[in-house]
């Protein structure tokens, strides 16, 4: 019984890592962030006072890497998911947005 439930406890953690294999392996088909999305990511990384459009912006770039937000409060792969789809998010944001983030 033991067994089955270290099993179940890991399968969150396959599914996201197959997901990332996969996303890593698609063909790239355009840029991921819109111009929108990589305006407001600058301003926000600027620490400027954020509007809620902003912030919306940056869920939505989220969203795209793959973070789905739960609406259980024991969500068993947070803040993993978050962490892995921030970090995807800022690797499109270096690689996208460098006309508007020399940096």
């Amino acid at each position: 019984m033991r067994k089955a439930t270290g099993m179940r406890s890991m399968l969150p953690r396959l599914v996201i890592l197959l997901a990332g294999c996969f996303a890593c392996g698609m063909a790239y088909a355009g840029p991921h962030l819109s111009s929108t999305e990589c305006r407001d990511l600058v301003a926000l990384r600027a620490n400027a006072p954020a509007t809620l459009e902003q912030h919306h912006s940056e869920l939505a770039a989220l969203r795209k890497a793959g973070y789905a937000a739960s609406a259980w409060y024991d969500d068993p792969i947070y803040p993993d998911d978050l962490q892995a789809a921030q970090r995807l998010v800022d690797y499109w944001f270096k690689s996208e947005c460098r006309q508007l983030h020399p940096g």
